[in-house]
């Protein structure tokens, strides 16, 4: 298929349309990048955040998943401000909210402080998913959008590898107070960049539109009403209760419990409990992306995403009953639940493909919700769960939590598991291609009344 190419009266040479659709993509993976670095940070800085504020599992628990929490509450709206105002806008002032929060987080002196920090800072960023998601549907061939998701999800994964054993390098050097500091004038960079370079559309640069926008239009009337359609589109829900038990129990454990719990059980130190996590970190990311291909290879969502779950919570199971011990053994089981847990990203294809693409901004973020508010519930139930069991030792001013605790947040862990198995049973197939046309998500001709049972 030849390359689109602009059509501007009066300008002399057109910009390469490839080279305008993967500028933008660029602009939007380096602030995606930073959006895990956030997710992620807090686990390799526990010790420091308990030690400088004085905090218990709870607090800390709660501090961290305050970016979780109104992440999840912002995803809904971030699915309306892409559709309506575009991934520009969104990009531009989530940029530089959450730079100013990773500023002033790092200059906290207080742990309310801290608190608004962290909430700037998922305030900010909670808008960037959903953006590149809808960027993605408007610059990209609708054939390689779960691919493009799996490579989205890959390269903003590197943020949360640099967040665990670059981190814990770096961390050798400076102070977790000036790393957030540098990580918040970059992102005040970054909104620079979006301003210069971001368009929502290939349209608003004179190029043809990528994908037809469908045979049945899009709800008419206000964004509410176009909301309302999204969200009472039931298909929809499995997928946000898929990321709720699967990812809200990664994201909780990767994020903040994954280090103590090898520190605490295992004595093992915190750069060689961060290899451990980043293993884990690599095995989501690079899984994302390869499940993500085999997805789009095979036109199939719900069968591969049956698999991934299963094989998440028997991953957990191992963890809790199986031998093993850091080392080898325990970087290949961290890497095994990563990897498992990566083939959530199916359920942002699916998203895509049960709404009418004008809407496809709402219905992912319906489906994103459920990852954040997952890990927003268990980072401060898991902290609870060891604050009840704690003994009372301290080391270096911060907590030490015994097995026994550890173990009953891991059994919260794999209870969330279970929900999103039952969830992915209840994912509807799309086959690989738009099906919003149909209630009855099936596709014209005889295939497509097969698949449809």
């Amino acid at each position: 298929m030849p390359e689109p190419t602009a059509t501007r009266p009066g300008q002399q040479r057109a910009p390469s349309f490839t080279l305008v659709k993967w500028s933008t993509f660029a602009v939007l993976i380096l602030t995606y990048i930073l959006v895990y670095f956030h997710r992620m940070a807090p686990g390799v800085v526990a010790e420091y955040l308990m030690s400088a504020f004085q905090t218990t599992g709870t607090s800390l628990g709660t501090l961290s998943a305050i970016y979780f929490f109104v992440y999840a509450c912002m995803q809904i709206p971030s699915g309306v401000i892409a559709d309506t105002l575009g991934t520009r806008t969104s990009v531009v002032a989530g940029n530089l909210i959450a730079g100013l929060g990773s500023i002033l987080f790092g200059l906290a002196d207080t742990f309310t402080t801290a608190c608004v920090g962290r909430f700037l800072v998922g305030l900010g960023v909670s808008v960037v998913f959903v953006s590149i998601m809808k960027s993605n549907s408007q610059w990209f061939h609708a054939r390689v959008f779960a691919l493009l998701s799996g490579l989205t999800l890959l390269i903003g994964n590197l943020g949360s590898v640099l967040a665990a054993a670059p981190l814990s390098s770096l961390l050798l050097f400076f102070s977790w107070r000036m790393v957030f500091v540098g990580i918040g004038i970059f992102s005040l960079f970054l909104a620079f960049l979006a301003l210069l370079i971001v368009r929502n559309r290939p349209e608003d640069l004179g190029f043809p539109p990528v994908n037809q926008q469908g045979t049945v239009p899009p709800p008419d009337g206000h964004w509410l009403q176009k909301l309302r359609a999204v969200v009472l589109v039931g298909r929809l829900w499995p997928g946000f209760w898929v990321q709720f038990g699967m990812v809200g129990g990664l994201y909780a454990w990767m994020g903040l419990w994954g280090i103590p719990y090898l520190r605490d059980v295992h004595g093992l130190d915190r750069s060689s409990a961060a290899d451990h996590v980043s293993a884990m970190l690599l095995a989501f990311a690079f899984g994302a992306l390869f499940f993500g291909w085999l997805s789009d290879r095979l036109g199939r969502r719900r069968s591969i995403l049956i698999a991934t779950v299963f094989a998440y919570l028997a991953c957990w199971l191992w963890l809790l009953y199986a031998p093993w011990s850091p080392g080898p053994g325990g970087l290949l089981l961290f890497a095994l639940i990563g990897l498992a847990g990566s083939g959530f990203v199916l359920t942002f294809a699916a998203a895509k493909e049960l709404i009418h693409p004008s809407l496809s901004g709402m219905a992912v973020a319906v489906v994103n919700c459920g990852c954040f508010a997952g890990t927003a519930l268990l980072q401060p139930l898991f902290g609870y769960i060891a604050d009840r069991g704690w003994d009372g030792r301290l080391q270096d001013g911060a907590r030490v939590y015994a097995a026994a605790d550890y173990r009953q947040g891991i059994l919260l862990i794999v209870a969330f598991a279970l929900i999103a198995v039952v969830a992915a049973f209840r994912l509807q197939e799309t086959w690989g291609r738009n099906i919003s046309a149909d209630p009855a998500g099936s596709i014209n001709g005889t295939r497509g009344k097969e698949r449809a049972k």
